[in-house]
């Protein structure tokens, strides 16, 4: 992230719903996935209540929290340990603090009290607010804090610590007890209202702590490092701007940096910081150290105006926390001076990306028409839109090469296994207990002569929908603001499943020589392509796409130089034209712009000559029984990230069945029964239904994540069962979480249309102790 804070790109947070917790200081955050949860603060009294925003829907909510729930409390230690997370100390009332300690299991909300064992030599923790509590592995790192002396809450007599404590977690939930470590050097003078954060350099190992700032009497801005393995502490000299003394600021680290926001400063820079500074300011300053280097950066400082309110006002005891490298800051006490005694709190939510958000997973297939298709991707955290693109410049097949069904015609449910090679892609998660896969890929299967027929592979699918390209308006943007508006519509999943079920796909290729055990090579394990059902063309030269391991497909056209093929192919990688940008992770596209990507400018602060030209764009609509590859990039405060590998998809030719739609699956006691519903385009009458399930071989691949198939079932009926038997031989495939996969496809007069593939998700034993 460059210096300066026009390069910073901060955004308020507006049009949340949900109980907003009220303005307060002295909360504490941490993040659990994208849930952001706060606990504890002040202001008009201490707040106990526990609150949770959630950044993927911008909701706040209350979760319904049981077990033993603590008091409020303010200027506590709060530290996240998976979904766990413990509370120490605090101020629970003017002048009385607390050195109790509680544990959140977030995924129960369920709170509860935990005592943990005295340090063998030495007394615990006293009672303190404004301490530091730190994780690293299964430890915490309690350091400083203020404590009161005085015996009467009412007659403060505060006293600054530096001590430092040690304690063990159990896994998954408990603690063992404190311990006191043995430490070298010289420890930081007390102090309270400090930030500590814990780093690892990736090149040399050692973790170590690093303190900064704090109050003692005065504000300070000294920084110590503890090396957590030799347990000595150190005074470290930083190179750049160090940031003015302070206190009831926060520190988050990103990568290598540490970002120090806000706090309280002195009113006055040239006064003694040996002595008391008796009046301070708020500061909206922010800094980042570069924990490699040790320099200093500061990106915006003490003194710098924001009239556009495009910055976070001054503030102090703030709470910021990460989702991702995304650093979200919310509330906080926003006076100026002591002396004014009317500090006043912070409503406001902001948040700062501070890197480009990583490439997504490749563009999967749900459904593919003749003119459209239905696509997902993995959703990335914290971002504000998807740019979506495509290239038409595909190879078409031969008539020789011509894709046929996934599943191959056999005699009888009892004939041999049919062993079909098949490459997983990654799980992706739609509301419920549905989960989502595509994957596409060509195999070879050999089957009779005079069955060679073509098919395609296509499904049915809940996940949610976005507009198709049509609707897009012309302005491409990076700007959430600027982001188009798309309505979605979800269908929410049956909720007759017993197990978890996830459905997937398969584009395959087949040539048949007979009718039993085929044993299928896979050609491209890397490349997702859906073949859809064509026509014989004789006229055409003949093509053939990528091998194993590329990502490319290229043309090989009789008599064709290397030269002019690599150049064909840069040619056709320069042409991606936009689909649009999507608010969500899916797309229903049916058409796109027909200016190449080069001539596109993508944006926070698009000119109107920009936008105006792309109103003027043509749309191409998608052509029936056509090659397109698809990419995709995530796009935040930061910009467009880096686009995902390439995946390759075909449109439909009429005549052919859809796929099966609506899989259900539930157990008994020795058995599955699998159900499904007609395709919702059955073109014709159909004639039977194939079901196979993935089973185990001993037989050595090339590629170790190739699925073998047997056929468990054929006939009228929408469904079958599949009994423990045939479940004895069962592969539990391990691509992403542990499933049986299970492949079904419908048949009418032209033959076999596309397969829907459904991973039924099997539970670990181990985690149950958890």
């Amino acid at each position: 992230m460059a210096a300066g804070a026009a390069a910073l790109h901060w955004r308020r947070v507006f049009a949340f719903t949900g109980p907003v917790p009220r303005a307060r200081h002295g909360h504490r955050a941490v993040a659990i996935r994208e849930l952001v949860i706060i606990f504890g603060g002040g202001n008009e009294g201490i707040a106990d209540e526990l609150h949770v925003y959630n950044t993927a829907t911008n909701q706040w909510f209350l979760p319904a929290v049981r077990g033993d729930i603590p008091p409020g409390c303010a200027a506590h230690g709060f530290v996240c340990d998976g979904t766990r997370i413990l509370v120490f100390g605090g101020m629970v009332e003017y002048g009385r603090y607390s050195n109790d300690l509680y544990e959140l299991q977030a995924s129960r909300w369920l709170w509860k009290k935990v005592r943990p064992q005295h340090p063998s030599t030495g007394s615990p923790p006293c009672p303190r607010l404004g301490h530091s509590l730190s994780l690293y592995g299964n430890k915490c790192y309690l350091f400083g804090g203020l404590a009161n002396e005085s015996e009467d809450s009412n007659n403060n007599i505060p006293r600054y610590l530096n001590d430092f404590y040690e304690l063990e977690l159990q896994h998954g939930s408990g603690v063992m007890g404190w311990s006191i470590p043995v430490t070298k050097g010289v420890l930081p003078s007390p102090r309270e209202s400090h930030t500590a954060i814990i780093y690892s350099r990736k090149d040399s190992g050692n973790p170590k702590m690093f303190i900064f700032g704090g109050m003692s009497g005065c504000r300070l801005n000294d920084l110590w490092e503890l090396d957590i393995e030799t347990m000595t502490w150190s005074k470290t000299e930083t190179k750049g701007t160090v940031p003015l003394p302070r206190s009831l600021h926060t520190a988050n680290v990103i990568g290598n940096k540490m970002y120090i926001f806000g706090g309280w400063v002195p009113q006055s820079t040239d006064n003694n910081q040996s002595t008391q500074d008796g009046e301070w300011k708020c500061t909206g300053s922010f800094s980042y150290l570069n924990l490699d280097t040790l320099e200093w950066i500061q990106l915006i400082s003490d003194c710098q105006e924001d009239k556009n309110n495009m910055l976070p006002g001054p503030r102090a005891g703030h709470c910021a926390v990460l989702v991702g490298t995304r650093l979200y800051i919310w509330s906080g006490r926003d006076g100026y001076r002591k002396a004014w005694n009317n500090q006043v709190c912070c409503k406001d939510l902001w948040y700062l990306d501070t890197e480009k958000p990583p490439a997504p997973s490749q563009v999967q297939l749900i459904r593919a028409t003749t003119n459209s298709f239905q696509v997902k991707w993995d959703e990335v955290p914290t971002v504000e839109g998807y740019l979506l693109q495509l290239n038409t410049e595909m190879p078409t097949p031969s008539a020789g090469e011509m894709p046929v069904t996934v599943v191959p015609e056999i005699p009888s449910p009892s004939a041999q296994g049919i062993k079909l090679d098949l490459h997983n892609q990654t799980l992706n998660k739609v509301p419920g207990n549905v989960q989502m896969s595509i994957s596409e890929t060509k195999v070879k299967v050999t089957e009779p002569e005079n069955t060679k027929i073509k098919h395609s592979i296509s499904k049915e699918s809940n996940a949610p929908l976005c507009l198709p390209a049509s609707t897009l308006g012309p302005q491409l943007s990076a700007s959430v603001n600027e982001l188009l508006d798309f309505d979605t519509r979800t269908t929410k999943p049956d909720s007759s499943v017993s197990g978890i079920v996830s459905a997937t796909q398969q584009a395959v290729k087949t040539e048949s020589t007979s009718t039993n055990g085929t044993v299928v090579k896979d050609e491209t394990s890397l490349t997702t392509v859906s073949l859809q059902p064509e026509v014989k063309e004789t006229s055409r030269p003949s093509t053939r796409v990528a091998s194993a391991g590329s990502n490319e497909s290229t043309t090989q056209l009789p008599k064709t130089s290397p030269l002019k093929q690599n150049a064909r192919t840069k040619a056709r990688e320069r042409k991606w034209y936009d689909v649009g940008i999507f608010q969500s992770n899916s797309a229903l596209v049916n058409q796109f712009y027909s200016l190449p990507e080069e001539k596109v400018i993508i944006s926070s602060k698009a000119e109107n000559d920009d936008v105006s030209s792309y109103c003027l764009l043509k749309k191409l609509d998608l052509a029936p029984g056509t090659f397109y590859r698809f990419r995709v990039a995530a796009i935040n405060g930061c910009g467009v990230g880096p686009f995902s590998k390439v995946s390759e998809f075909k449109t439909c030719i009429p005549g052919f069945p859809g796929a099966p739609s609506v899989v259900k699956i539930s157990k008994s006691a020795d058995c599955v029964h699998l159900s499904w519903e007609p395709p919702v385009s059955p073109s014709g009458n159909i004639l039977e239904y194939s079901a196979y399930l993935a089973i185990r071989t001993t037989q050595l691949h090339e590629n170790p994540s190739q699925l073998m198939f047997m056929k468990i079932y054929c006939g009228l009926k929408t469904s079958c069962t599949v009994t423990a038997a045939q479940l004895a031989n069962a592969h539990v495939d391990h691509t992403s979480k542990p499933a049986i996969v299970f492949r079904i496809s419908a048949k009418n007069e032209r033959g076999y249309g596309p397969a829907t593939q459904v991973r039924w998700l099997q539970e670990m034993k181990a985690s149950s102790s958890k």
